[in-house]
């Protein structure tokens, strides 16, 4: 059973006396947002049916909650939208009864979403990375850039976990593992929050959960996949990050949508987590109650059951919410629900300084794309590339590689590099001819400049989508005249139908799009050694290209220079002498790619998510108990090809000597320790990764799960002690009886190269 409601947190004398000077008309309009910009390009779902019929300057007579996406719905010049944002929002000090500016918010996912704004990694990267710390870095510099700009409310980050790849909006989550979701989101809200521009935690919740894998489709989750696996990431962003802004789910659990549902909106978030930010609605949802999910009669329906839910703002526009007005007058809602939902508005614009704000000096210039963003997109870009095999091929020796043809759809497209939320692909895609305004090398550019003195040769070979195969002889005759053929293949982000990941398009299986598998395979059987590249926005099946590894927990898994885990040499085999698994990279991800490949600096990205052996083995996690993988029971394997937390790199790192106190007690924090020696002759990072299990629990507990994770720097022959400090609570799950706790018990806990990999072994009791 949900807590009792506390009821709203305390109002400030001047929020207070702001409500009570407001009409109902006043009030109302706090509640909304105005999507001044909005055209026929779909940039959201549903966006060219539910363009707001209402006029901007009728909707913002009475002053205006939020103006949506004023910088990122089509390309305008950061200076001149600044001068005319600055003069709208003194036309709503100074012409409206009680002049109260107006939030302005807009997507930052992958950077601000912004024309001539720096373009970061896409968030699966940022999982890739393993390190939070450079991620704040990120949602500080990204919230600078929106600060300068007038901006007050980023719509990131998404705190969906994985649960099925071929979900179209994978590549906007971070990981399948809540507790790397919940750092490195946590991470991001902090640095955002810490230039005083609000996070948004989405979609609150269970979003991502949907049968199998359709946007928008119902989720069936049980009441521990959503407290155990789904909400932790929400909870620690609110109670450690301090977010002040939610973003409600679209989806509905188990018949209820989310934004219809106080369970969820009020009854875990406030009355639980003790949230005191503002619930803004994803774009529509509110009127998607009534014209999609049919809960509700009509708009004012919906209306009334949003803002009971806990939804305070209706966004992108004023579609249901200027019902509720009218609503107070005849009963249908009583009054008090509206001023709890206009004090969190006013008390969010009073926390953001609105309500003092002098808006007499815009920005007279402003470079949103310096040179620390661009290193800061490079290193992140750097850091989640992950080496899934390699024969001993790469680095490549510049004395070896006189000429090199690259290869594939996404070689020399900077479009590729792109997340689905990026401006180049969100936004620029509708107005073609519009430069980014932003350098994007892209990978054959970069490594031209990177390896000066080979002769590199370029062809797509085929299409991202699509049977055209003409290319492909052109494409084998490259790689025949090359000593090395890098072939750079993957997806094409986008929107609803538009691109092959992002936004509304899902897929059936898993395979690579169009006929890029053909083409690697006809690289490959030219005998020239090839290195594959996927840029990608999901993991896709990859089995056909890699060695195969050894299996089980305890066994060789072949983290090292060499890929201890190839049978045979990959020319033998007939696969590619290496390859390397990349998530959207961004701007810098050309010459990051380039880096590593020459060797400049070694790979350390990890993945974040299961690379997957079919789209029948889905949905999969690695946090599945015993019958959730390969059993004697089922001749059905879903085991991964390569599994959660796996990477290689140029050198070798060996763990030994796990340590961990005999016993500790529940709401207690343990100390583990392991001795961590670079092997091989690099200096490189290992991403040291603790995972434990309940050995007997009252309900079925995963095989594996992540409970600690450090990122470390070994130069060659050195060795370091990497501490863990571990709340026991992280082992928390719900019993039996709906309530989470720690269960006394033996836990087994190893550290490895992967999740399945128990290299160094301990064992501890909760008492």
């Amino acid at each position: 059973m949900m807590p009792q409601s506390a009821g709203p947190a305390p109002r400030s004398p001047r929020v207070e006396a702001l409500l009570a000077r407001m009409t109902l008309e006043e009030k109302q309009s706090q509640l909304v947002g105005y999507w001044i910009d909005q055209g026929v390009e779909v940039v959201a779902p549903m966006s060219g049916e539910k363009k707001s019929s209402s006029r901007y300057q009728d909707a913002s007579a009475n002053g205006i909650g939020h103006l949506t996406r004023v910088y990122g719905t089509r390309p305008v010049d950061p200076v001149e939208r600044a001068a005319w944002l600055w003069a709208e929002q003194r036309r709503l000090q100074r012409e409206t009864r009680l002049g109260i500016p107006a939030i302005v918010h807009e997507e930052c996912l992958t950077g601000l979403a912004a024309w001539k704004a720096a373009t970061f990694p896409t968030p699966l990267a940022w999982g890739a990375s393993f390190d939070p710390a450079l991620v704040e870095e990120v949602g500080r510099a990204v919230g600078s850039s929106m600060r300068a700009l007038g901006i007050h409310q980023g719509l990131a980050p998404v705190l969906d976990v994985i649960r099925d790849p071929r979900w179209g909006r994978v590549d906007e989550c971070i990981a399948e593992d809540p507790l790397v979701v919940g750092t490195v989101g946590t991470a991001y809200v902090r640095g955002l929050q810490s230039e005083g521009v609000h996070a948004t935690l989405k979609h609150f919740v269970g979003y991502s959960a949907s049968r199998a894998g359709r946007n928008h489709a119902p989720v069936s989750a049980g009441q521990r996949e959503i407290e155990d696996v789904l909400l932790p990431p929400f909870e620690m962003a609110v109670r450690e990050g301090g977010a002040r802004s939610v973003m409600n789910s679209y989806a509905d659990i188990d018949g209820v949508p989310v934004a219809a549902d106080p369970r969820y909106v009020t009854g875990i978030l406030r009355d639980r987590w003790g949230f005191d930010g503002v619930v803004v609605s994803d774009y529509f949802s509110v009127d998607f109650l009534h014209s999609m999910h049919r809960v509700a009669a009509d708009s004012a329906d919906a209306a009334r059951i949003a803002i009971t839910a806990g939804i305070d703002v209706e966004l992108p526009s004023p579609d249901a919410f200027p019902t509720l007005a009218e609503q107070v007058r005849d009963g249908r809602l009583p009054v008090e629900i509206l001023d709890t939902a206009v004090g969190r508005v006013l008390a969010q614009k009073e926390e953001l300084g609105l309500l003092d704000a002098d808006f007499d000096a815009p920005p007279t210039a402003i470079d949103l794309d310096p040179a620390e963003h661009r290193a800061l997109a490079r290193r992140l870009a750097e850091e989640s590339v992950v080496l899934l095999s390699n024969d001993g091929s790469l680095p490549l020796a510049p004395s070896a590689t006189a000429r090199i043809a690259v290869i594939g759809p996404n070689a020399d497209s900077a479009e590729a590099l792109m997340g689905c939320y990026s401006f180049v692909n969100h936004v620029l895609a509708h107005h073609p001819g519009t430069p980014a305004g932003i350098e994007l090398p892209t990978v054959v550019e970069a490594l031209r400049a990177e390896f000066p003195r080979s002769e590199i040769t370029s062809t797509n070979g085929c299409d991202v989508e699509g049977a055209d195969r003409s290319g492909i002889p052109a494409a084998v005759d490259a790689a025949a005249r090359a000593d090395v053929a890098i072939v750079v293949v993957g997806d094409r982000a986008g929107l609803f139908g538009r691109g092959t990941v992002g936004e509304g398009n899902d897929v059936e299986d898993l395979e690579l799009p169009g006929i890029q598998r053909e083409l690697v395979e006809a690289v490959v059987a030219t005998g020239t050694p090839v290195i594959l590249i996927t840029v990608t926005g999901r993991p896709y099946v990859l089995d056909w290209a890699l060695p195969t590894r050894a299996g089980a927990a305890g066994t060789v898994t072949g983290l090292g220079a060499v890929d201890a885990s190839t049978v045979t040499n990959a020319a033998a085999a007939g696969i590619p002498a290496a390859v390397l698994q990349t998530f959207f990279p961004g701007e810098e991800g050309g010459p990051a790619i380039a880096r590593l490949l020459s060797g400049r600096v070694a790979p350390s990205g990890r993945l974040p998510v299961s690379l997957p052996r079919s789209a029948g083995a889905q949905p999969y996690s690695y946090l599945h108990p015993v019958l959730g993988g390969l059993t004697d029971v089922t001749s059905a394997d879903s085991t991964p090809v390569r599994p959660f937390g796996f990477g290689l790199s140029y050198t070798t790192f060996a763990h030994d000597g796990l340590d961990a106190p005999a016993t500790v007690a529940a709401g207690e924090t343990f100390r583990a320790t392991v001795r961590v020696r670079n092997t091989g002759g690099v200096e490189a990072t290992d991403v040291v990764q603790l995972y434990a299990h309940d050995e007997i629990a009252s309900v079925a507990r995963p095989v594996a799960q992540l409970v600690d994770y450090r990122r470390i720097t070994l130069a060659p022959g050195t060795e370091a002690l990497v501490e863990f400090d571990v709340p026991i609570d992280r082992l928390a799950f719900t019993g039996l009886d709906g309530v989470k706790r720690v269960e006394p018990g033996t836990i087994r806990l190893w550290v490895g190269g992967a999740c399945d990999d128990e290299e160094t072994v301990a064992r501890l009791e909760i008492v």
